[in-house]
Protein backbone atom coordinates (compact mmCIF):
# COMPACT_ATOMS: atom_id res chain seq x y z
CA UNK A 1 0.00 0.00 0.00
CA UNK A 2 1.02 3.26 -0.76
CA UNK A 3 0.13 6.58 1.75
CA UNK A 4 -3.15 7.28 -0.50
CA UNK A 5 -4.37 3.84 -0.49
CA UNK A 6 -3.37 3.76 3.50
CA UNK A 7 -5.65 6.98 4.20
CA UNK A 8 -8.23 5.95 1.69
CA UNK A 9 -8.44 2.70 4.17
CA UNK A 10 -8.98 4.80 7.49
CA UNK A 11 -11.73 6.30 5.63
CA UNK A 12 -13.35 2.97 4.73
CA UNK A 13 -12.49 2.21 8.59
CA UNK A 14 -14.18 5.41 9.76
CA UNK A 15 -17.35 4.41 8.10
CA UNK A 16 -17.18 1.73 10.74
CA UNK A 17 -17.93 3.98 13.21
CA UNK A 18 -16.68 4.05 16.75
CA UNK A 19 -17.12 1.18 18.99
CA UNK A 20 -15.73 0.62 22.69
CA UNK A 21 -14.41 -2.65 23.43
CA UNK A 22 -11.05 -4.96 23.24
CA UNK A 23 -13.00 -7.98 21.47
CA UNK A 24 -11.91 -6.54 17.64
CA UNK A 25 -8.05 -4.66 18.77
CA UNK A 26 -7.41 -7.96 21.02
CA UNK A 27 -8.14 -10.46 17.61
CA UNK A 28 -6.20 -7.94 15.44
CA UNK A 29 -3.48 -7.59 17.88
CA UNK A 30 -3.33 -11.09 18.31
CA UNK A 31 -3.14 -12.08 14.75
CA UNK A 32 -0.03 -9.41 14.57
CA UNK A 33 1.44 -11.15 17.06
CA UNK A 34 0.93 -9.22 20.09
CA UNK A 35 3.28 -6.29 19.29
CA UNK A 36 2.01 -4.82 21.92
CA UNK A 37 3.47 -6.94 24.35
CA UNK A 38 6.92 -7.08 23.13
CA UNK A 39 8.11 -3.07 23.52
CA UNK A 40 7.66 -1.08 27.31
CA UNK A 41 5.03 0.84 27.43
CA UNK A 42 3.98 3.78 29.13
CA UNK A 43 -0.24 3.88 29.26
CA UNK A 44 -1.45 7.12 29.77
CA UNK A 45 -5.83 7.82 30.46
CA UNK A 46 -7.26 11.24 31.62
CA UNK A 47 -9.42 14.15 30.87
CA UNK A 48 -6.74 17.08 29.98
CA UNK A 49 -3.11 16.75 30.19
CA UNK A 50 -1.75 13.80 28.29
CA UNK A 51 -0.57 15.12 24.87
CA UNK A 52 1.61 17.75 27.06
CA UNK A 53 2.60 14.68 29.79
CA UNK A 54 3.89 12.41 26.85
CA UNK A 55 5.61 15.26 24.37
CA UNK A 56 7.76 16.31 28.30
CA UNK A 57 8.40 12.64 29.09
CA UNK A 58 9.40 11.60 25.48
CA UNK A 59 12.12 14.11 25.55
CA UNK A 60 13.41 13.13 28.41
CA UNK A 61 13.87 9.81 27.66
CA UNK A 62 15.23 10.52 24.19
CA UNK A 63 17.66 12.48 26.00
CA UNK A 64 18.50 9.64 28.37
CA UNK A 65 19.53 7.69 25.67
CA UNK A 66 16.59 5.49 24.70
CA UNK A 67 14.51 5.27 21.58
CA UNK A 68 11.20 6.14 21.91
CA UNK A 69 7.74 5.48 20.46
CA UNK A 70 4.49 7.71 20.77
CA UNK A 71 0.91 7.61 20.03
CA UNK A 72 -1.85 10.18 20.71
CA UNK A 73 -4.84 11.16 18.78
CA UNK A 74 -6.47 13.27 17.48
CA UNK A 75 -3.56 14.16 14.99
CA UNK A 76 -2.80 17.91 15.07
CA UNK A 77 -1.80 17.96 11.46
CA UNK A 78 -2.35 15.21 9.64
CA UNK A 79 -2.54 11.15 10.29
CA UNK A 80 1.52 10.97 10.67
CA UNK A 81 1.27 13.38 13.54
CA UNK A 82 -0.30 10.42 16.05
CA UNK A 83 2.81 8.21 15.77
CA UNK A 84 5.99 9.45 16.70
CA UNK A 85 9.36 7.83 17.02
CA UNK A 86 12.01 9.52 18.98
CA UNK A 87 9.48 12.86 19.36
CA UNK A 88 9.88 13.30 15.59
CA UNK A 89 6.25 12.42 13.77
CA UNK A 90 6.62 9.57 11.44
CA UNK A 91 7.30 10.22 7.20
CA UNK A 92 4.77 8.95 4.45
CA UNK A 93 6.44 6.23 3.23
CA UNK A 94 6.44 4.31 7.45
CA UNK A 95 2.97 4.98 7.80
CA UNK A 96 2.22 3.55 4.41
CA UNK A 97 5.07 0.46 5.42
CA UNK A 98 3.38 -0.32 8.89
CA UNK A 99 -0.46 -0.30 7.15
CA UNK A 100 0.97 -2.32 4.39
CA UNK A 101 1.27 -5.03 7.56
CA UNK A 102 -1.78 -4.43 9.17
CA UNK A 103 -4.77 -3.33 6.84
CA UNK A 104 -4.74 -7.44 5.13
CA UNK A 105 -5.23 -8.65 9.32
CA UNK A 106 -7.47 -6.34 9.47
CA UNK A 107 -9.56 -7.36 6.26
CA UNK A 108 -9.16 -10.69 7.23
CA UNK A 109 -11.24 -10.46 10.16
CA UNK A 110 -15.14 -11.09 10.12
CA UNK A 111 -15.81 -8.38 12.34
CA UNK A 112 -13.80 -5.46 10.64
CA UNK A 113 -12.01 -3.13 13.38
CA UNK A 114 -12.57 0.40 13.59
CA UNK A 115 -10.74 3.79 12.72
CA UNK A 116 -8.97 3.83 16.04
CA UNK A 117 -8.40 0.53 16.18
CA UNK A 118 -6.53 0.59 13.00
CA UNK A 119 -4.65 3.27 14.50
CA UNK A 120 -3.81 1.98 17.60
CA UNK A 121 -2.80 -1.91 16.26
CA UNK A 122 -0.80 0.15 13.50
CA UNK A 123 0.93 1.90 16.21
CA UNK A 124 1.56 -0.80 18.05
CA UNK A 125 3.15 -2.84 15.14
CA UNK A 126 5.37 0.20 13.79
CA UNK A 127 7.09 0.49 17.41
CA UNK A 128 7.91 -3.16 17.24
CA UNK A 129 9.62 -2.56 13.60
CA UNK A 130 11.24 0.49 14.89
CA UNK A 131 12.91 -1.56 18.09
CA UNK A 132 11.92 0.97 20.12
CA UNK A 133 13.13 0.36 23.59
CA UNK A 134 9.75 1.98 24.89
CA UNK A 135 6.60 3.68 23.92
CA UNK A 136 4.62 6.22 25.48
CA UNK A 137 0.79 5.14 24.59
CA UNK A 138 -2.14 7.54 25.05
CA UNK A 139 -6.15 6.82 25.04
CA UNK A 140 -8.46 8.09 22.97
CA UNK A 141 -11.37 7.72 25.32
CA UNK A 142 -11.54 6.49 29.09
CA UNK A 143 -9.30 3.77 29.46
CA UNK A 144 -10.74 0.22 30.35
CA UNK A 145 -12.60 -0.19 27.02
CA UNK A 146 -10.05 2.05 24.87
CA UNK A 147 -8.59 0.12 22.25
CA UNK A 148 -5.35 1.04 23.72
CA UNK A 149 -5.84 -0.91 26.94
CA UNK A 150 -4.57 -4.19 25.37
CA UNK A 151 -1.49 -3.95 27.54
CA UNK A 152 -0.79 -6.46 29.88
CA UNK A 153 1.95 -5.10 31.55
CA UNK A 154 2.89 -1.47 31.18
CA UNK A 155 6.37 -0.18 32.85
CA UNK A 156 3.91 2.53 34.06
CA UNK A 157 -0.20 3.87 33.76
CA UNK A 158 -0.51 7.45 34.29
CA UNK A 159 -3.67 8.96 34.96
CA UNK A 160 -3.16 12.49 34.89
CA UNK A 161 -6.62 13.71 35.90
CA UNK A 162 -10.20 12.97 35.69
CA UNK A 163 -13.14 15.86 35.11
CA UNK A 164 -15.65 16.11 33.32
CA UNK A 165 -16.09 15.04 29.40
CA UNK A 166 -17.54 12.40 27.02
CA UNK A 167 -20.39 12.10 29.21
CA UNK A 168 -22.53 10.58 26.91
CA UNK A 169 -19.81 7.61 26.66
CA UNK A 170 -18.00 7.81 30.37
CA UNK A 171 -21.26 8.52 33.15
CA UNK A 172 -22.23 11.82 34.22
CA UNK A 173 -20.00 12.04 38.12
CA UNK A 174 -16.20 12.20 38.31
CA UNK A 175 -16.91 8.97 40.00
CA UNK A 176 -17.98 7.16 37.16
CA UNK A 177 -15.81 8.38 34.54
CA UNK A 178 -12.90 7.93 36.87
CA UNK A 179 -13.86 4.31 37.25
CA UNK A 180 -13.41 4.08 32.95
CA UNK A 181 -10.26 5.60 33.36
CA UNK A 182 -9.31 3.24 36.14
CA UNK A 183 -8.93 0.37 33.82
CA UNK A 184 -5.51 0.67 32.58
CA UNK A 185 -4.53 0.15 35.99
CA UNK A 186 -3.06 -3.43 36.26
CA UNK A 187 -1.91 -6.49 38.57
CA UNK A 188 1.50 -5.43 40.68
CA UNK A 189 2.06 -2.18 38.05
CA UNK A 190 2.88 0.72 38.82
CA UNK A 191 0.07 3.54 38.73
CA UNK A 192 0.86 7.31 39.11
CA UNK A 193 -2.36 9.62 39.83
CA UNK A 194 -1.57 12.95 39.11
CA UNK A 195 -5.03 14.76 39.48
CA UNK A 196 -6.71 16.33 42.99
CA UNK A 197 -10.35 15.24 42.60
CA UNK A 198 -11.31 13.81 45.72
CA UNK A 199 -13.76 11.42 44.19
CA UNK A 200 -11.91 10.27 41.44
CA UNK A 201 -9.23 9.53 44.07
CA UNK A 202 -11.12 7.44 45.90
CA UNK A 203 -12.08 5.08 42.86
CA UNK A 204 -8.57 4.51 41.84
CA UNK A 205 -7.25 3.82 45.26
CA UNK A 206 -10.40 1.16 44.88
CA UNK A 207 -9.16 -0.49 41.96
CA UNK A 208 -5.17 -0.40 43.24
CA UNK A 209 -6.08 -2.49 45.99
CA UNK A 210 -8.59 -4.72 43.97
CA UNK A 211 -5.61 -5.18 41.58
CA UNK A 212 -2.79 -5.43 44.22
CA UNK A 213 -1.12 -2.40 42.20
CA UNK A 214 1.37 -0.11 43.36
CA UNK A 215 -0.10 4.00 43.64
CA UNK A 216 1.73 7.16 43.59
CA UNK A 217 -0.43 10.72 43.53
CA UNK A 218 1.86 13.75 42.65
CA UNK A 219 2.74 15.83 45.68
CA UNK A 220 2.03 19.58 44.62
CA UNK A 221 3.67 20.73 48.27
CA UNK A 222 7.13 20.12 46.30
CA UNK A 223 6.27 22.90 43.90
CA UNK A 224 7.23 26.26 44.70
CA UNK A 225 8.69 29.55 43.33
CA UNK A 226 5.97 29.15 40.00
CA UNK A 227 6.66 31.55 37.11
CA UNK A 228 4.38 31.69 34.15
CA UNK A 229 4.11 33.37 30.75
CA UNK A 230 3.56 32.74 27.20
CA UNK A 231 6.93 31.68 26.37
CA UNK A 232 7.00 28.96 29.13
CA UNK A 233 7.01 27.58 31.95
CA UNK A 234 9.05 27.61 35.46
CA UNK A 235 8.86 26.22 39.16
CA UNK A 236 11.06 24.08 41.88
CA UNK A 237 9.90 20.86 42.25
CA UNK A 238 11.58 19.44 45.25
CA UNK A 239 14.53 16.81 44.05
CA UNK A 240 14.80 18.07 40.90
CA UNK A 241 15.59 21.87 40.85
CA UNK A 242 14.70 24.44 39.48
CA UNK A 243 12.90 23.38 35.76
CA UNK A 244 12.14 25.23 32.90
CA UNK A 245 9.82 23.69 30.07
CA UNK A 246 8.77 26.03 26.74
CA UNK A 247 5.30 25.10 26.98
CA UNK A 248 2.64 27.76 28.08
CA UNK A 249 -0.29 27.45 29.94
CA UNK A 250 -0.80 27.41 34.29
CA UNK A 251 -1.84 23.95 33.59
CA UNK A 252 1.98 23.02 32.49
CA UNK A 253 2.90 23.50 36.34
CA UNK A 254 1.49 19.89 37.26
CA UNK A 255 1.38 18.61 34.12
CA UNK A 256 5.21 19.41 34.70
CA UNK A 257 4.86 17.81 37.88
CA UNK A 258 3.53 14.67 36.58
CA UNK A 259 5.83 14.26 34.07
CA UNK A 260 9.11 14.12 37.25
CA UNK A 261 6.80 12.58 39.61
CA UNK A 262 6.99 9.65 36.53
CA UNK A 263 10.72 9.85 36.53
CA UNK A 264 10.96 9.00 39.71
CA UNK A 265 8.87 5.78 39.21
CA UNK A 266 10.43 4.88 36.10
CA UNK A 267 14.00 4.88 37.85
CA UNK A 268 12.79 2.87 40.35
CA UNK A 269 11.43 0.25 37.35
CA UNK A 270 15.16 -0.08 36.34
CA UNK A 271 15.61 3.24 33.69
CA UNK A 272 18.48 5.08 33.61
CA UNK A 273 17.31 8.67 33.67
CA UNK A 274 20.27 10.88 34.62
CA UNK A 275 19.64 14.11 36.08
CA UNK A 276 20.68 16.19 33.07
CA UNK A 277 18.43 14.40 31.10
CA UNK A 278 15.27 15.53 32.96
CA UNK A 279 16.59 19.47 32.51
CA UNK A 280 17.69 19.39 28.87
CA UNK A 281 14.69 16.94 28.12
CA UNK A 282 11.87 19.19 29.46
CA UNK A 283 14.28 22.50 27.77
CA UNK A 284 13.77 20.76 24.83
CA UNK A 285 9.81 19.84 24.83
CA UNK A 286 7.44 20.66 22.30
CA UNK A 287 4.03 20.45 22.13
CA UNK A 288 1.39 21.92 19.76
CA UNK A 289 -2.08 23.60 20.55
CA UNK A 290 -1.79 24.35 24.17
CA UNK A 291 -1.77 28.04 25.19
CA UNK A 292 0.98 28.00 21.96
CA UNK A 293 2.25 31.00 21.18
CA UNK A 294 1.33 31.46 17.27
CA UNK A 295 2.30 34.60 16.30
CA UNK A 296 3.46 38.12 18.35
CA UNK A 297 2.37 40.79 16.47
CA UNK A 298 -0.71 40.72 17.37
CA UNK A 299 -0.80 38.31 20.04
CA UNK A 300 -2.03 35.04 17.98
CA UNK A 301 -2.49 32.09 21.15
CA UNK A 302 -4.16 28.77 20.09
CA UNK A 303 -5.59 26.67 23.06
CA UNK A 304 -7.37 23.15 22.83
CA UNK A 305 -9.51 23.51 25.70
CA UNK A 306 -12.94 21.74 25.10
CA UNK A 307 -14.34 21.16 28.02
CA UNK A 308 -15.21 22.58 31.43
CA UNK A 309 -12.03 21.66 32.91
CA UNK A 310 -9.94 22.90 30.09
CA UNK A 311 -11.90 25.98 29.78
CA UNK A 312 -11.29 26.96 33.08
CA UNK A 313 -7.50 26.13 33.01
CA UNK A 314 -7.52 28.27 30.08
CA UNK A 315 -8.68 31.51 32.09
CA UNK A 316 -6.58 31.10 34.42
CA UNK A 317 -3.98 31.03 31.99
CA UNK A 318 -5.15 34.37 30.48
CA UNK A 319 -4.99 35.82 34.12
CA UNK A 320 -1.77 34.58 34.84
CA UNK A 321 -0.06 34.46 30.95
CA UNK A 322 -2.12 37.71 29.14
CA UNK A 323 -2.35 39.54 32.81
CA UNK A 324 -6.09 39.33 32.97
CA UNK A 325 -7.21 41.82 29.87
CA UNK A 326 -9.86 41.50 27.18
CA UNK A 327 -8.53 39.48 24.19
CA UNK A 328 -10.39 38.42 20.58
CA UNK A 329 -11.80 35.24 20.69
CA UNK A 330 -12.34 32.74 18.37
CA UNK A 331 -13.96 29.83 19.59
CA UNK A 332 -15.34 26.13 18.01
CA UNK A 333 -16.27 23.35 19.80
CA UNK A 334 -17.80 19.83 19.72
CA UNK A 335 -21.84 18.92 20.18
CA UNK A 336 -21.58 17.10 22.87
CA UNK A 337 -19.22 19.46 25.05
CA UNK A 338 -20.76 21.73 27.78
CA UNK A 339 -20.35 24.62 25.85
CA UNK A 340 -23.44 26.79 27.25
CA UNK A 341 -21.17 26.98 30.47
CA UNK A 342 -18.36 28.84 28.42
CA UNK A 343 -19.82 32.12 28.16
CA UNK A 344 -20.27 32.41 31.99
CA UNK A 345 -16.54 31.28 32.44
CA UNK A 346 -14.82 33.33 29.48
CA UNK A 347 -17.20 36.66 29.58
CA UNK A 348 -14.86 38.89 31.44
CA UNK A 349 -11.92 38.35 29.24
CA UNK A 350 -14.14 38.63 26.31
CA UNK A 351 -14.01 41.97 23.80
CA UNK A 352 -15.82 39.98 20.75
CA UNK A 353 -15.91 36.56 19.99
CA UNK A 354 -16.38 34.76 16.56
CA UNK A 355 -17.71 31.35 16.19
CA UNK A 356 -16.68 28.77 14.06
CA UNK A 357 -17.50 25.02 13.18
CA UNK A 358 -14.65 22.67 13.58
CA UNK A 359 -14.29 20.14 10.53
CA UNK A 360 -15.72 17.39 11.58
CA UNK A 361 -19.28 15.29 12.01
CA UNK A 362 -19.75 16.37 16.07
CA UNK A 363 -18.75 19.48 15.50
CA UNK A 364 -21.36 22.56 17.06
CA UNK A 365 -23.02 24.97 14.21
CA UNK A 366 -21.16 28.33 14.47
CA UNK A 367 -24.92 29.90 14.76
CA UNK A 368 -25.75 27.89 17.48
CA UNK A 369 -22.59 28.80 19.57
CA UNK A 370 -22.91 32.20 18.35
CA UNK A 371 -26.07 32.44 20.44
CA UNK A 372 -25.09 31.07 23.39
CA UNK A 373 -22.30 34.34 23.45
CA UNK A 374 -24.59 36.68 22.70
CA UNK A 375 -27.38 35.61 25.21
CA UNK A 376 -24.71 36.48 27.32
CA UNK A 377 -24.81 39.90 26.23
CA UNK A 378 -21.38 39.58 24.43
CA UNK A 379 -20.81 40.57 21.21
CA UNK A 380 -20.12 37.18 18.95
CA UNK A 381 -19.95 36.59 15.17
CA UNK A 382 -21.10 33.52 13.52
CA UNK A 383 -18.51 32.20 10.74
CA UNK A 384 -19.45 29.81 8.80
CA UNK A 385 -16.10 29.89 7.02
CA UNK A 386 -13.17 28.86 9.25
CA UNK A 387 -10.89 30.38 7.34
CA UNK A 388 -12.68 33.96 7.27
CA UNK A 389 -13.08 33.55 10.86
CA UNK A 390 -9.46 34.07 11.68
CA UNK A 391 -9.43 36.61 8.93
CA UNK A 392 -11.91 38.11 10.77
CA UNK A 393 -10.56 37.82 13.97
CA UNK A 394 -7.18 37.92 13.61
CA UNK A 395 -7.86 41.53 11.63
CA UNK A 396 -9.95 42.78 14.38
CA UNK A 397 -6.91 41.83 17.49
CA UNK A 398 -4.99 43.84 15.30
CA UNK A 399 -6.87 46.46 14.51
CA UNK A 400 -8.04 46.82 18.65
CA UNK A 401 -4.33 46.00 19.61
CA UNK A 402 -6.15 43.02 21.70
CA UNK A 403 -4.83 39.31 21.78
CA UNK A 404 -6.08 36.65 19.85
CA UNK A 405 -7.03 33.34 21.66
CA UNK A 406 -8.27 30.69 19.82
CA UNK A 407 -9.93 27.96 21.71
CA UNK A 408 -11.92 24.57 21.16
CA UNK A 409 -11.58 21.21 19.79
CA UNK A 410 -8.00 19.83 18.27
CA UNK A 411 -9.98 19.06 15.04
CA UNK A 412 -9.50 22.44 14.00
CA UNK A 413 -6.37 23.03 14.67
CA UNK A 414 -5.10 22.67 11.21
CA UNK A 415 -7.56 24.65 9.85
CA UNK A 416 -6.62 27.65 11.89
CA UNK A 417 -2.97 27.19 11.41
CA UNK A 418 -3.33 27.18 7.86
CA UNK A 419 -5.24 29.90 7.71
CA UNK A 420 -3.11 32.20 10.21
CA UNK A 421 -0.41 31.70 7.90
CA UNK A 422 -1.66 32.41 5.00
CA UNK A 423 -3.12 35.61 6.33
CA UNK A 424 0.70 36.74 8.36
CA UNK A 425 2.40 35.53 4.85
CA UNK A 426 0.27 38.14 2.91
CA UNK A 427 0.86 40.79 5.89
CA UNK A 428 4.62 40.37 5.36
CA UNK A 429 4.36 40.82 1.43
Amino acid sequence: MNYTESTNYLKIAAGRGSRLGLERISELCALLGDPQDKVRIIHIAGTNGKGSFSAMLSQILKAAGYKVGSFSSPALTGVNDSFRIDCREISDDSFAKVMSEVVPVCESMDDKPTEFEVLTAAAYQLFCDENCDIAIVECGMGGDTDSTNVVNSPVLSVITNVALDHMSFLGNTVGEIASHKAGIIKSDRPILYGGNDSDAFDVIANAVIEKNAHLTVTDTSRISDVKTGISGTSFVFDGFGKVTVPLSGTYQVINTANVLTAVEILRHEGLDIPENAVHSGLASAKWHGRFELMHTDPTVIFDGAHNPDGIAQAAESIKRCLGGGKVVMLIGVMADKDYALYPEMLGQFIDCVFTVKPDNPRALDCEKLAEVFSGKSLTATACPDLADGVKSAYNCAKSRNLPLLALGSLYMYNQFSTALYSIIKKDCC
